[in-house]
């Protein structure tokens, strides 16, 4: 054996020299010689098969040999002798992979280039640097004939193919010369399959790798703009279209602003950039409504336009970028010139279209609806004439079932629409609701006429409520999910809508069901990290385990705010998606075992009755369908109270009629009586709380003094429900009983957050009593509040001696002294500036001498130990005005944090009365008689006192201005 193999070797190198056949023939000879005597037992087989193979790949490169597929054999069945850790393995991948790419070099095999990346990537880590394997096998004809070859390959975006781009990425490490392209290959395989299945994980791998390209071409570089520009339009077009993050459309314009800036006035695509631009200020417009936005776009398409003159290629294009840009800022801005100005480019553009255009249709029905706006403005009937004749051009223009025609019937019937509305034509409104049912019935877009009520109804408002629990859940921060929760138009009512129709089906059960599934998802998203596992561990403590580490590393993962780093923020958001997969994997787990199939899904009836267990709770319904209360009882059915007299247009306008008696009622000499505000708080005793109080009283019997607790939805949260009042005098000259004098009203979020909180009341410690105040907040801040110190005075006085009693003011008042304060004492008095934040409620703050505690801040918190927080500053329980449903104010995160009884605030407080209720307040809940108990669920019952006791020192607005959350 020894013999032939070296008589093969001898042979073969003669053959290299000279190339002659013979020599090549005789090599092969002697190693066939050899493999024949080499059982697959013995150890030199491997060896072997090695040797014949590379005297026939050598007969092969020269073309003296045409069998390559045996040769690739020999070196495919050495390898699979030589596992890994095997000492002679990388050199049977290397002689592997140059078999593949020789055939691939001849034969252009596809399945060969992969396969060699698939090897070169287990190869290369396998050779060290410095050594001859290394040099040859990450050289020219190695591993970068490999990665130009698969770079050549076709797109594909499945499984398979972005594995190989992955693999191609990894052969180009950082500092490698193709490294730039291979990530752009990734990324446009990332992008083609998010595109056909959505999976935002590969959008957001997307983006990463086109961040890295862009860092790869620096200023200077010569695709720097072509990577400025793939980036925005990922941004711009897949990922803001996707997710609605106003963060990436800001990006993708910071992007094409630069990308332009690398265009000079004279740039042969100048015009392109300039078009690309104003399309991204366009869709901010639309978003924002920013004017500087649309005027900078027109502007850059005007330019645009300059720069296509008659007969350019791509001036068509910029004239319908220009007039859409025109006809948005028309309809949001009423500029007359503008819809004139799209006319006349709509007008052009149609002209450079023939009869055959593919897109004719589109600029027939583009000018269509702007001659309707004009008509609509100016009433000139050849617009609105002229509109109808281009529908009707485009519709003989489309055969019967071209899906168009469903949106010509539509343009149709907003014409003979307008004209009906201008001119009262009977005629013209049978022609619009002709061109609606010609529409409606289009086989390829068309919707049936008929609303059909069926049982599923029911079923698709919570599979709506899945479904956007799961999109929102994508979202790795607190402020992104809110953000991602309010971009959906219509989705803030779905909760109310879904309610309103299980109330009109008289399943009430299932209203209340629906009415707590939709509403404060943000506080469900996140309180389900804090679930109690105390169960859980009695049954399987892995799982419980498992699912207690995995809340901690979510918690810690979702940020509370948009880094400035967006390539950090892409890869935290990755990690959180992973991190939730993982969750949720869990949690099937858990829900597989005996006793725990309802793990952390929706409360049914039964359970969400609990809240009740001390009084009824009310919650109170505002649906554009119907306004109505549940009245969900200590036991049994729940009650439906109508509320025929009430619609949704009528809340908003009550809701606007408090805001303005209340301004007008601070401004007023405290002896005068409030007229405004009386006149409206006998409208929700009439029109609200009396018909609720008449089932209350007659119906379920509640006895008079009793607790209840109200849950206002959607327009009910911004009226002040527990101050409804007749304010009418009876024949023996006594007063008619408004409601605190019938009940000890409460509130609460949603009657999970009742249950929780009442869970909670278990886990006690023992009393510490601290006083939070900050009267001089410092410049800018707002006013000083000259009556906070006495405040805190007077309440540390009221608090027993028994508990530990603190006070925390002036320059202590920090936000780190405050949070710390928090944390470590159960009971809380805040005297300060409070600030809800309209645009961003979870940035909503407390006032402290250096820095804000934010609602962000508190609800980072997790404190199960404390029980009550007195908040005496402004608006500190005051909702979102665009999502109310999901109850976002700091009073509501001080409860999520642990507080089960807060007492907070509806508008603005005069620090100067302030101290009077909080006085009545505190001697009632610490009464001589009952000395040194501190009982949080007293504190109903003390507001209720107190808001009485002061009605002579404190105007009625102020006294309305206190409310109760929680036990």
């Amino acid at each position: 054996m020894t013999r032939h193999t070296d008589a093969g070797h001898a042979q073969i190198a003669e053959y290299v020299a000279s190339e002659t056949v013979s020599h090549l023939n005789a090599a092969v000879e002697h190693f066939q010689l050899v493999l024949d005597q080499c059982p697959a037992s013995h150890p030199d087989h491997a060896a072997a098969l090695t040797n014949l193979a590379y005297a026939r790949l050598e007969g092969y490169i020269r073309s003296h040999l045409q069998d390559i597929d045996t040769t690739i054999s020999l070196f495919c069945n050495a390898l699979a002798l030589r596992p890994q850790h095997h000492p002679d393995r990388p050199f049977s991948l290397y002689n592997f992979t140059e078999a593949l790419t020789w055939r691939h070099n001849k034969k252009s095999t596809a399945a060969d280039i992969r396969e060699s990346a698939q090897l070169y990537h287990e190869l290369l880590p396998l050779c060290p640097e410095g050594t001859y394997l290394r040099s040859i096998a990450a050289g020219e004809n190695g591993a970068d004939y490999v990665i130009v070859g698969c770079n050549n390959l076709p797109a594909d975006a499945s499984d398979e193919g972005i594995c190989l781009r992955r693999v191609v990425l990894d052969l180009c490490p950082v500092g490698h010369q193709r490294r730039l392209y291979a990530l752009n290959e990734l990324s446009h395989a990332l992008r083609s399959r998010f595109r056909q299945s959505g999976n935002i994980d590969d959008l957001d791998e997307c983006v990463q790798s086109r961040r890295e390209a862009l860092s790869l071409c620096p200023e200077g570089h010569t695709y720097r703009g072509v990577y400025l520009n793939n980036l925005a339009f990922l941004l711009r077009f897949d990922r803001f279209e996707h997710q609605g993050n106003p963060n990436d459309l800001d990006e993708a314009i910071s992007l094409l602003e630069e990308a332009l800036r690398l265009l000079p006035v004279g740039h042969e695509s100048r015009d392109s950039s300039l078009d690309n631009l104003g399309g991204a200020l366009v869709a901010r417009f639309v978003e924002r409504g920013a004017r500087d936005d649309i005027t900078r776009a027109i502007s850059l398409y005007r330019e645009a336009l300059t720069l296509c003159p008659p007969g350019h290629p791509t001036r068509d294009t910029t004239l319908n970028n220009l007039a859409l840009a025109l006809k948005t800022r028309y309809n949001k801005l009423d500029v007359s010139e503008d819809l004139n100005e799209t006319i006349d480019l709509y007008r052009e553009s149609l002209r450079l279209k023939g009869l055959d255009h593919p897109e004719r249709h589109a600029t027939l029905s583009n000018l269509s609806s702007a001659l309707c706006s004009r008509f609509t403005h100016t009433q000139k009937n050849e617009d609105v004439e002229e509109a109808i004749d281009l529908c009707q051009e485009s519709l003989d223009a489309f055969p019967s079932l071209h899906p168009s025609r469903y949106f010509t019937y539509m343009w149709l019937k907003q014409a003979y629409l307008s004209r009906f509305r201008v001119q009262l034509n009977p005629a013209d409104l049978s022609l619009a609701v002709e061109n609606f049912k010609l529409s409606s019935r289009h086989p390829t877009q068309g919707l049936p006429l008929q609303v059909y009520q069926h049982e599923s109804d029911l079923e698709a408002y919570q599979t709506c409520f899945e479904l956007f629990n799961s999109h929102v859940m994508t979202r790795s921060s607190i402020i992104a999910r809110r953000e991602a929760a309010s971009a959906f138009d219509g989705a803030q009512s779905l909760p109310v809508d879904a309610a309103s129709c299980a109330m009109r089906r008289g399943n009430l059960p299932r209203a209340v069901e629906l009415m707590e599934q939709g509403r404060g998802q943000q506080w469900s998203l996140v309180s389900r990290l804090r679930t109690p596992l105390e169960d859980l561990e009695s049954t399987s403590p892995e799982l419980a385990r498992k699912v207690s580490e995995l809340n901690k590393r979510i918690a810690g993962a979702q940020g509370s705010s948009g880094s400035t780093d967006r390539a950090a923020a892409d890869r935290a958001a990755t990690k959180y998606r992973g991190l939730t997969r993982q969750w949720e994997s869990a949690v099937a787990e858990i829900r597989n075992l005996q006793g725990f199939s309802r793990f952390l899904l929706p409360p049914a009836y039964k359970d969400l009755q609990a809240a009740a267990r001390h009084g009824p709770v009310i919650i109170l319904i505002a649906s554009q369908y119907s306004c109505g209360a549940i009245i969900v009882p200590t036991s049994g059915e729940p009650h439906h109270v109508p509320l025929p007299s009430i619609a949704l247009t009528d809340l908003a306008i009550l809701k606007d009629r408090f805001t303005r008696a209340i301004r007008h009622a601070s401004r007023m000499n405290p002896k005068e009586t409030r007229t405004d505000l009386i006149v409206l708080l006998r409208i929700v005793w009439e029109e609200i709380m009396l018909p609720i109080v008449i089932v209350l009283e007659n119906v379920l019997k509640v006895k008079r003094h009793s607790r209840i607790w109200l849950c206002p939805t959607a327009a009910f949260t911004s009226i002040p429900l527990h101050t409804a009042n007749p304010f009418l005098t009876k024949a023996d000259r006594s007063k008619e009983p408004c409601l605190e004098d019938l009940y000890v009203c409460s509130y609460t979020p949603t009657l999970s957050a009742l249950i929780r909180s009442r869970r909670l009341m278990k886990k006690r410690d023992t009393p510490s009593f601290v006083a939070i105040g900050q009267g001089q907040p410092g410049a800018g801040k707002g006013k000083a509040l000259l009556a906070v110190d006495s405040e805190l005075e007077l309440v540390h006085k009221l608090v027993p001696a028994t508990a530990k009693r603190t006070t925390i003011s002036g320059d202590a008042a920090t936000r780190a002294g405050a949070l710390k304060a928090l944390e470590e004492n159960t009971w809380v008095h805040l005297a300060c500036h409070g600030k809800q934040d309209p645009a961003q409620p979870y940035h909503s703050h407390f006032v402290m001498r250096d820095e804000h505690v934010t609602l962000l801040d508190i609800m980072e918190r997790d404190i199960p130990h404390v029980d009550f927080a007195f908040l005496s500053a402004c608006h500190t329980a005051v909702g979102d005005k665009e999502t109310p449903d999901e109850v976002i104010h700091l009073a509501a995160g001080l409860q999520f944090s642990g507080f089960k009884s807060v007492v907070g605030t509806l508008w603005e407080v005069d620090d100067s009365v302030a101290k009077h209720v909080a006085e009545a307040f505190y001697k009632y809940m610490f009464h001589p008689k009952e000395e040194g108990v501190m009982d949080c669920t007293k504190a109903a019952w003390a507001l209720n006192y107190a808001t009485h006791a002061v009605k002579t020192k404190v105007p009625l607005e102020q006294r309305m201005v206190f409310i109760h959350i929680g036990v």
